[in-house]
């Protein structure tokens, strides 16, 4: 049976000085070959063997993004256990939850904040035995609890079970079943504690087989001539669709960015080919080219906002014509990419991108545009944890701003005549929840038909466009159904909004929380002259006010009259994920936001609309 562990070891076998991985250390970049990257996984494997870890128990990674998050991924497959991951940003409650619900045996923890969330509630985990911590920085001379060990010492573990059992981790992958639980992805609990899904070899196989070899995204598929930057978390399934099974799959060369916070710098020095990203992550870069253009000279400026305006167009052009060039588009971009496009894609990192991919929440048709008009193939895709990211996507030549695509080979994809809710069926769909059949029986039928609980519709017959969630649906005092993702993004879609949280379920008209871009908004109140002190004291400035309802009127202007934001309030602060209003994949969590600032909502509310 192929899973991850094969895939790298007959990569290692084939091409054993290629490389595989790429992590800075002290500011240089290091490279690991795949002969190095399947020699570590395999000493990982050794290791949990090493510490009596059986087929089916689970080993949980909490770090950011970089190699032994791999290194631990592939092990663990390869001896038949079962990777959980954690967010960095998981707080000791949910740590505690994850790892309870999970029942973990060996925590992979990045650092001394990592552990001490660990140790906080290790009372409360019975069934881990072991934290192997990765940094030994304040955690070697200051604990003392024998459940600690650190990564060398994990590592010496494997060399010596290595030598004393040589052919120990072999035996163990060949006898790995296709419903082997590979992985538990737990969902982002935007409405309750979150789930674990558990995704089998044999889903993770279909994946990879679906998405990265037969090139159910790229075209052609990727290759070992391709790169990606690792940035979002790899707990995510989407992030380990593009870090894990496209370099398992197809030989990609991985580089992990040093930290979120970092990420504009490492594409500029990685310029990689192939990259993905959330809405946030597109709408946070355009922002940022608006900002760069708007702070330059005289001359750069002029230059620039002319060529920003060619690039409206283009995106125009090319949205019309299934993501592809018109002569004239073809001339004009030619000869903006000498002026000014190679330059700016150069300078923000995706000058070499070949195919960009924006998925896991809507994106604004807006946003994709802009990008397309500078030159950048811009692909939103669908799927979710549940179906293994395996649905719809949109193919490169056949791109239709506003949808996600065509549905890809060997995917059943049907909508509900009366909900219209947006089912799949497939070879990658989950196996169920952990330790929770009764969700799993609300999300899986009997003829494994999974209800995504999206709501969508076709368009020209071959393209799904996804409406809203089925939860999120807004139905308004008058009895009107409105989908309130499309007015959101279409907010968001302005470079001076961060947030927009629509509100009007059982109400007579809608409203909005909106939060503002700091970095934007902060840039416009210096040209402004407009002093402030801090995020709160910027977004209580009336000139502020005036121009956040700006954009509002001129997205109102594109939606009927019910549909239209008659007044909105500006958040007080940046929503976070450790106050519980977002969640790890910056997902708004609507009920804790509207439950949280419920005296704005219902301030719009009183005397009516303004």
């Amino acid at each position: 049976m192929r899973t991850i562990a094969t895939r790298v070891r007959q990569r290692a076998e084939s091409t054993p000085d290629l490389i595989a991985l790429r992590e800075k250390d002290l500011g240089l970049w290091q490279q690991v070959s795949w002969a190095g990257y399947w020699d570590t996984a395999t000493l990982v494997g050794h290791a949990l063997l090493a510490l009596g870890i059986e087929p089916g128990d689970r080993v949980a990674i909490h770090s950011e993004n970089r190699r032994e998050w791999l290194y631990t991924d592939v092990g663990a497959v390869a001896v038949r256990a079962v990777t959980v991951g954690l967010y960095p940003t998981n707080p000791t409650a949910e740590v505690a939850y994850l790892l309870r619900h999970s029942g973990s045996r060996v925590l992979i923890a990045e650092d001394q904040e990592q552990v001490d969330k660990a140790l906080a509630v290790a009372d409360e985990l019975p069934e881990l035995e072991h934290i192997v911590y990765l940094e030994p920085r304040g955690i070697r001379h200051r604990y003392d609890d024998p459940r600690l060990l650190a990564w060398p010492d994990f590592l010496a573990l494997g060399h010596e079970h290595r030598t004393e059992n040589p052919t120990a981790v072999a035996e163990r992958m060949d006898q790995t079943q296709p419903d082997d639980v590979a992985t538990l992805v737990y969902t982002s609990g935007t409405t309750g504690p979150p789930k674990g899904v558990m995704l089998t070899v044999a889903n993770v196989d279909y994946a990879i087989r679906e998405l990265v070899e037969q090139g159910g995204f790229t075209a052609p598929p990727p290759s070992s001539k391709d790169s990606v930057l690792s940035y979002l978390p790899l707990c995510h399934v989407a992030e380990r669709v593009f870090s894990c099974w496209f370099g398992a799959g197809a030989g990609v060369c991985v580089h992990f960015a040093e930290s979120i916070e970092t990420v504009a710098t490492n594409l500029h020095e990685v310029q990689p080919s192939i990259l993905f990203g959330v809405p946030r992550i597109w709408e946070k870069i355009a922002a940022g080219i608006q900002i760069r253009i708007s702070s330059a000279g005289l001359l750069k400026r002029s230059v620039g906002t002319f060529w920003l305006e060619q690039a409206d167009w283009i995106g125009t052009v090319k949205a019309a014509n299934g993501g592809k060039h018109t002569p004239a588009s073809k001339a004009v971009h030619a000869i903006g990419y000498l002026i000014c496009y190679r330059a700016l894609l150069d300078r923000v990192g995706l000058r070499k991108v070949r195919y960009a991919a924006s998925g896991a929440a809507p994106i604004a048709p807006e946003v994709l545009r802009f990008f397309m008009g500078l030159g950048l193939p811009m692909h939103e895709v669908y799927g979710m944890t549940e179906n293994s990211a395996v649905a719809t996507a949109n193919r490169p030549g056949r791109v239709k701003l506003g949808t996600v695509g065509e549905r890809h080979e060997g995917v059943e994809l049907r909508i509900d005549e009366i909900s219209g809710e947006i089912l799949t069926r497939h070879d990658g769909t989950f196996a169920g929840y952990w330790h929770d059949p009764e969700a799993t029986a609300r999300m899986l039928d009997p003829d494994g038909w999974l209800h995504t609980g999206d709501v969508g519709e076709w368009v020209d017959g071959t393209h799904l466009r996804i409406t809203d969630r089925m939860k999120d649906l807004i139905i308004t005092a008058g009895g009107k159904n409105i989908a309130p993702s499309e007015i959101e993004n279409a907010l968001k879609a302005s470079p001076y909004l961060k947030e927009a949280v629509v509100i009007g379920d059982g109400r007579k008209y809608l409203t909005a929380l909106i939060g503002i871009e700091p970095d934007t908004v902060g840039h416009w109140a210096q040209q402004e002259r407009l002093p402030y002190s801090t995020y709160r004291d910027l977004s209580s400035k009336p000139e502020v006010l005036k121009l956040v309802q700006g954009v509002v009127d001129e997205v109102n202007e594109r939606f009927a009259t019910v549909e239209q934001v008659k007044t909105f309030r500006l958040l007080p602060k940046l929503l976070e994920h450790e106050d519980g209003e977002l969640t790890a994949t910056q997902k708004v969590k609507r009920g804790a936001v509207t439950s949280a600032y419920g005296e704005l909502v219902e301030s719009m509310y009183r005397g009516g609309a303004r």
